[in-house]
């Protein structure tokens, strides 16, 4: 069977190869990693620290997963100082960002494909005496080649959706069965599993996961820590009163087909607020150039925060009460969304009026600031239900609903207000997977440093 799955991720390889090509020519976003993907180099920090201790491989795939586990590997580096910590990721964005915002770790890494050539090399070069991988990750070759080696492997903040689930047991039907067997081994290949919540942990049961490996820890992503003001804060908080704009909007993680309701829903809002500005923030860079074209056909000017110096250049550049000028701020940078949070005056949740899960409504509650979201928060279920529960959230449903909300928040300072401190109330109070998954992996850990 692992095989037969080796053979088939090698075939989708082979036919997405034109596309990887394409992507090479457009953006160079593959190709450049491909000698670490497929274990042939890497980083000169491996090399340079392999020798010297043990190494913690953790392992974020993209974005999202970076800057959640950005205090989490703080927290590893701190409780294990005899550790090496290296970093691995799947996406180039979630690289660059691994780059920027762990710099205390030892090494950061592209994941090697799941094949055993690539992943027996890994190993090799990075001597890893445990791998920690965040949330749900379930790369055969590598949990079996971590098994014959001796190195535990702990799942962290684990969570699995309603809908990958559905997909595990469509897959187990087609295959008579087949799958269910193999799927059952490679779970088990893994130590520990570390999950969000009891409907997670009894997923993962019913996948055949053993119920000895899977304990309830709760979601370290109420351990965020609130983020600092950074030079594009102080500037647009500068600019706000040097042009008298506001109120403050902020549309964060927005994917396609969500830009357009948001438009509609500002334009109402500037019926009423004719100074307030909205920022924009694309889920994914590969939306920033889509999200501007919409801006501009739909009679918006397009201001790109990669363009603006913040050195006093870009002064005046959001315009004034002279012009009301007719502008979005278009965040087309990585890592600055969950600080601007803190400058908004009202927010919305992208990724939720689009059927596509939701992103985390938390980021702006650690602020005090009411999340506002779509209907598909499958991804942040408990989260959001808490929240909507608490008096804490707003939900909607359409461009319109949207507009109602923020003009609420916008007219009722007192009711925006309390709602924010129920939602950073929540925050507080489920507070503590971190410290817990810590206490567990020292309990894996520790005795592996003992034998190396």
């Amino acid at each position: 069977m692992y095989l037969l799955y080796s053979l088939i991720t090698a075939a989708g390889a082979i036919l997405l190869t034109p596309y990887v090509l394409l992507s090479k020519i457009r953006r160079q976003k593959y190709l450049p990693n491909l000698s670490e993907r497929l274990g042939l180099e890497f980083p000169a920090e491996i090399g340079a620290t392999s020798g010297a201790s043990p190494g913690i491989w953790l392992h974020a795939v993209s974005v999202g997963e970076v800057l959640a586990a950005v205090p989490f590997a703080r927290c590893l580096k701190q409780r294990f100082p005899h550790w090496r910590l290296v970093v691995s990721t799947t996406t180039a964005t979630g690289q660059a960002l691994a780059l920027q915002r762990m710099n205390f770790a030892d090494a950061v890494f592209y994941f090697p494909f799941d094949w055993n050539g690539p992943v027996r090399r890994t190993f090799r070069a990075i001597r890893p005496g445990a791998i920690v991988i965040l949330e749900t990750e379930i790369w055969p070759n590598l949990l079996r080649h971590a098994r014959k080696s001796g190195v535990p492997v702990v799942f962290v903040n684990g969570r699995l959706s309603d809908r990958s689930f559905r997909g595990f047991r469509r897959a187990f039907a087609l295959s008579a069965g087949m799958l269910r067997g193999f799927l059952r081994r490679v779970l088990n290949d893994a130590t520990l599993y570390l999950v969000q919540t009891s409907d997670d942990a009894s997923r993962l049961a019913a996948l055949g996961a053993a119920a000895d490996r899977v304990i309830v820890t709760g979601s370290m992503k109420y351990d965020l820590a609130v983020p600092g003001a950074n030079a594009f804060v102080d500037w647009l908080e500068a600019e706000m009163r040097h042009s008298q704009r506001g109120p403050v909007l902020v549309a964060g993680s927005v994917i396609a087909g969500e830009e357009t309701p948001v438009l509609e829903a500002f334009a109402s809002i500037r019926q009423e607020w004719p100074q307030a500005l909205l920022i924009l923030a694309p889920r994914k860079p590969e939306r920033f150039a889509a999200a501007a074209n919409i801006l501009e056909q739909a009679g918006w000017r397009a201001i790109r925060r990669s363009e603006l110096s913040l050195d006093g250049h870009s002064a005046g550049a959001l315009g004034g009460t002279a012009r009301a000028d007719k502008c979005v701020l278009l965040l087309d940078t990585i890592g600055e969304l969950a600080a601007l949070y803190g400058a908004a005056d009202a927010v919305f949740i992208g990724g939720s009026l689009e059927p596509a899960g939701g992103h985390n409504p938390l980021e702006p509650a650690v602020f005090a600031k009411v999340p506002v979201f779509g209907p598909s928060m499958e991804n942040f279920r408990e989260i959001a239900a808490g929240l909507l529960a608490a008096g804490a959230a707003i939900q909607v449903n359409s461009a319109a609903q949207l507009a109602a909300a923020w003009s609420g928040l916008l007219e009722n300072a007192e009711r925006s207000a309390q709602m924010g401190s129920a939602a950073r109330a929540i925050v507080e109070r489920n507070r503590g997977a971190t410290a817990a998954t810590l206490d567990y992996l020292a309990a894996i850990i520790e005795p592996q440093r003992a034998h190396t």
